[in-house]
């Protein structure tokens, strides 16, 4: 018989011990499977040594500022736009407001929450978009897919385990978990059919789980019905002699859920047709599908399968459009797209670089279109044509490649004249063409976006910056915002310049606009080093400086780019413009 006072196992050797009984007993035929949701011994740890300063959201997001950024990544769209970032700032900021306040003050009677409804085609963004917001927001985020959700548990996924999510990604914080986003995609799929009495159930009961953690109530941490939570409940009781209820209350979640929503246009047809005869009004059938969505109006959800009361939890509704050819184009050509990056990523990982041409970008566009999947047809359009280039060229010296009309509307017969002849000068003309296309796109891009970028990044982007910006841009696989971010470093690095030299030399130097542009540059082309700079500009204008500092003065000096290309000869105009001043106040 065991001592009393022996050591108890944890419940991870619990576990172990209970697992391999059963595989000696029954074989191979029976195991433990702990469940992929636990209750989290390390998050509640964490709850535990989380500093309290973490815990309320620090957002002052307006929503023209949200709007800003979205619009650098997502075409067309403007109204989904508008209303999601309108509504998510005003949620999170409506947080925030309450968390200056006394507890009365936040104890308002029948407040309502700006759940959001998407409703649109497949690859229109709903779900880059939401991505996008988490991203911007920085508050913690989980996606779910509502086909795999059970009220019970024991089938797909328990609702609730999103909430649970939410703390894993708040690092265990629950005061900050409770202020995330939850967003469950395909929710039209949990309609109920009325022609399926089974999935009917399944459905319905699925949506009434969803009805309170949507609105507000307590979700347990631990996990219902799991043994390895019981034993982890036990031993942290044995080992704290308290028993602790973690809960995370839902008031603040916000709750997003998207859906292609197929056959609801049909609904709302339906209903204008059948208004418009009771009405004696003629029956208009000119309404494209996505025209017909705008209207939609809950007794058309409620037709579509949704109980009256969950649909009451999304008072918000976001409708997103169809896309067109243009549009498709207008994605390829946007610098953030991740189509056209990851596939240049593809390619450089064999240390071959490509570019894309405007002519190919419209073919892509064009094929993409006929299938009807919206973006989501443009990384099949890419792959077809550019297959047999990224299987043959890796076992070649070739390293440029032009995605130019040719390459996409003939992908076979370009690559085999490219495999013949891979010295011809053409292609390499055609790199060069694609690249200054490419080039001045981006250029053109960020003098749009200018005003945006300046305010988040805190850096005048001239026509000049704007040049290197596109520069580096095009010498690397990024997006915008990592090569602004990037050109801001350079700019800091630069400006350390004129501290050191000061520091070092007790003479102050003033590098000007054009100066600091040239020195990035050096930066963006040559991957020139700080030190380098440094160095450069001690051994140009060390000596030349003192010497102008003891015949005129003056501690001051500013530096040109012009100054920096010839140092000698603007030490030289610095003595003679400053003794010339000094002569004259002594004549004067």
């Amino acid at each position: 018989m065991k001592e009393l006072n022996e050591k108890i196992p944890d419940p991870k050797e619990l576990e172990k011990e209970i697992g391999d009984f059963l595989t000696k007993k029954f074989g191979d035929s029976v195991k433990i499977v702990s469940p992929f949701v636990l209750p989290h011994e390390a998050v509640s740890e964490e709850i535990e040594n989380h500093p309290e300063s973490e815990s309320k959201i620090n957002f002052d997001l307006k929503p023209e500022q949200l709007v800003a950024y979205l619009d650098q990544y997502i075409i067309k769209q403007d109204e989904a736009k508008a209303v999601l970032a309108t509504k998510i700032c005003t949620h999170f900021n409506r947080i925030k407001y309450f968390q200056t306040r006394t507890e009365n003050e936040n104890n308002l009677v029948g407040s309502i929450k700006n759940n959001i409804l998407m409703a649109g085609p497949t690859g229109v963004g709903k779900t880059y978009m939401i991505k996008l917001i988490a991203k911007k927001i920085g508050v913690p985020f989980v996606k779910g897919d509502a086909t795999k959700f059970s009220e019970t548990g024991y089938v797909g996924g328990d609702v609730e385990d999103l909430v649970r999510d939410l703390v894993r990604e708040a690092n265990g914080n629950i005061e900050l978990a409770q202020c995330g986003i939850i967003y469950i995609d395909e929710i039209d799929k949990i309609a109920s059919s009325h022609s399926l009495i089974g999935a009917d159930v399944s459905r319905t009961g699925v949506q009434r789980a969803l009805l309170k953690p949507m609105e507000e109530t307590e979700v347990e941490m631990k996990v219902p019905h799991d043994p390895i939570s019981m034993l982890q409940e036990i031993d942290k009781y044995r080992k704290t002699g308290k028993k602790e209820k973690d809960t995370v209350n839902t008031k603040n979640i916000l709750f997003i859920m998207s859906g292609a929503f197929g056959g609801l246009s049909e609904i709302i047809q339906k209903r204008i047709t059948d208004q418009a005869i009771g009405f004696g009004a003629k029956i208009s059938t000119s309404h494209e599908k996505h025209d017909i969505l705008k209207l939609v109006k809950s007794e058309d959800l409620i037709e579509f399968g949704f109980e009256s009361e969950f649909i009451g939890r999304l008072p918000i509704r976001a409708l997103f459009e169809r896309l067109n050819e243009e549009d498709l184009f207008k994605i390829l050509k946007n610098p953030n797209n991740p189509i056209i990056l990851g596939k240049k990523l593809d390619f450089a990982s064999y240390g071959i670089d490509l570019k894309f041409g405007d002519k190919a970008l419209h073919i892509l566009a064009k094929n993409a279109a006929k299938e009807n999947t919206g973006a989501r047809g443009l990384v099949s359009a890419v792959e077809q044509k550019l297959l047999k280039y990224e299987k043959k060229l890796p076992s070649t010296n070739i390293k440029k490649l032009a995605v130019t009309y040719e390459v996409v509307e003939n992908p076979a017969k370009t690559l085999d004249k490219l495999l013949e002849i891979p010295e011809d000068v053409n292609w390499d003309e055609d790199f060069k063409k694609t690249g200054i296309e490419e080039k001045d796109a981006i250029k053109e891009y960020i003098e749009t976006n200018c005003s945006h970028l300046e305010e988040k990044y805190g850096i005048v982007l001239s026509l000049s910056r704007a040049d290197i910006a596109a520069e580096y841009y095009c010498r690397h696989i990024t997006d915008i915002e990592n090569t602004i971010k990037k050109i801001k470093f350079y700019y800091d690095e630069v400006k350390k310049t004129e501290r050191y030299f000061y520091k070092n030399h007790e003479i102050n130097i003033v590098l000007e606009e054009d100066a600091i542009d040239y020195l990035i540059e050096l930066f963006v082309t040559s991957s020139t080093k700080f030190e380098k700079i440094y160095i450069k500009l001690t051994n140009d204008f060390e000596l030349g400086l003192k010497l102008a500092r003891e015949k005129t003065g003056k501690n001051e000096f500013f530096l040109t780019r012009e100054a920096l290309l010839d140092p000698e000869n603007h030490i030289k105009k610095l003595i003679k413009n400053g003794l010339t001043e000094k002569n004259k106040l002594i004549g004067d």
